[in-house]
């Protein structure tokens, strides 16, 4: 097997396009067409991780976090990362790094925090916007089904229901120049045909496949189509999650069962509002962004990490904020990464790192 196919299922699951502008996803080291003889799921990718990839016979590392985060201009072991980066180098280890776009799908990083919980009723807490487009395509009556259906194998997706499309007919008019090889209609002699007009909604990243799909499938020399953007959002993609507890519990007995349930020594968080806890709302790893945004969604409590001290203040005494540290939010993550490769590839070696990459103490 080579190291493309384990991108391909990977991407499938969260596809780059769902990434952040400001991330780094993706191959970061290695090249796609090498043979992959094993697999190392991890949070992080520290110097122990490409050493623990190289005892196991691992040669590539599946991480959360991109080891390459900003721009890299020279590579002389001055810190961790470029240490990293040339002992992965050196020792053919290629790395894949799946950040931001796994933050960002529903069954993804915040599903799994979810999960320990114990939320039901799942939904992302902030949709996000700018993934969607409408392709407008026109095709001759008979070969509208053919079109349909063509367009539907790379789009016309929405939510739980596929094969979504609108349909309108008229007529379309055109004149075939001299070189042109019309498929009805005569050179110099303008033509009208009845056609369907065929919309339907998809992916941005489906744009190449659905074009390609829709060239394929056209009688015609020269295809009209049209492709729009749309501000509309998907339920299943975007930032944080929000679920409701089986049973309203208090404030104390959540933090307690966040201590437990994710091994915690500590938890800061807002002051205690006597309130019961029915709706919580949380992101993995920095997510005081979305403080507002679990107000506003009716959540009691919001679970996530890295906030500063004047962010606390965003609770305004309406919901209880707690930062359970960045690693400790997302520690989960490398058993997602490995039971979608496991689901995937079944009788191929994925291990889970043994490596603690937390770099955070407490005393």
């Amino acid at each position: 097997m080579k190291i493309k196919e384990v991108i391909a299922c990977l991407e499938d699951f969260a596809t780059p396009h769902l990434q952040e502008d400001y991330d780094n996803a993706g191959l970061l080291i290695g090249g796609r067409d090498e043979e992959c003889t094993g697999i190392i799921a991890s949070l992080d990718v520290t110097e122990n991780v490409i050493d623990e990839a190289v005892r196991k016979k691992c040669n590539l590392v599946v991480a959360h976090h991109p080891i390459i985060f900003r721009g890299l201009k020279r590579l002389t072991g001055a810190n961790y990362v470029e240490r990293t980066v040339i002992a992965a180098i050196r020792k053919n280890i290629a790395v894949y790094a799946i950040h931001t776009n796994l933050d960002n799908v529903i069954d993804g990083v915040n599903k799994k925090i979810a999960e320990k919980i114990g939320l039901k009723n799942l939904r992302v807490l902030q949709p996000k916007k700018n993934i969607l487009k409408k392709m407008v395509a026109f095709a001759p009556l008979k070969h509208a089904e053919a079109v349909r259906d063509a367009l539907f194998t790379a789009g016309g997706k929405l939510g739980t229901y596929s094969e979504c499309s609108f349909n309108a007919e008229g007529t379309g008019t055109f004149k075939a120049e001299e070189g042109a090889d019309p498929y009805v209609g005569e050179i110099g002699k303008r033509h009208e045909e009845k056609e369907t007009r065929i919309e339907v909604i998809f992916q941005i990243h489906q744009q190449t496949e659905i074009v390609k799909a829709l060239k394929e499938a056209h009688p015609y020399e020269e295809v009209a189509f049209d492709v729009y953007p749309l501000d509309t959002t998907l339920n299943q993609f975007g930032s944080g999650m929000i679920g409701e507890l089986a049973a309203p519990i208090t404030e104390k007995q959540l933090l307690s069962d966040l201590k437990n349930n994710f091994h915690l020594s500590s938890i800061r968080h807002t002051q205690f509002l006597d309130k019961q806890i029915s709706k919580v709302a949380v992101c993995g790893g920095a997510g005081s962004f979305l403080i507002h945004s679990a107000r506003a969604a009716g959540a009691q409590a919001f679970i996530t990490s890295d906030i500063k001290y004047h962010e606390f203040f965003d609770a305004d005494s309406e919901i209880l904020v707690a930062d359970i540290g960045h690693f400790e939010s997302e520690q989960f993550t490398t058993d997602l990464l490995a039971d979608i490769l496991k689901d995937k590839f079944h009788n191929f070696a994925v291990l889970k790192t043994e490596i603690a990459t937390n770099p955070v103490n407490y005393f």
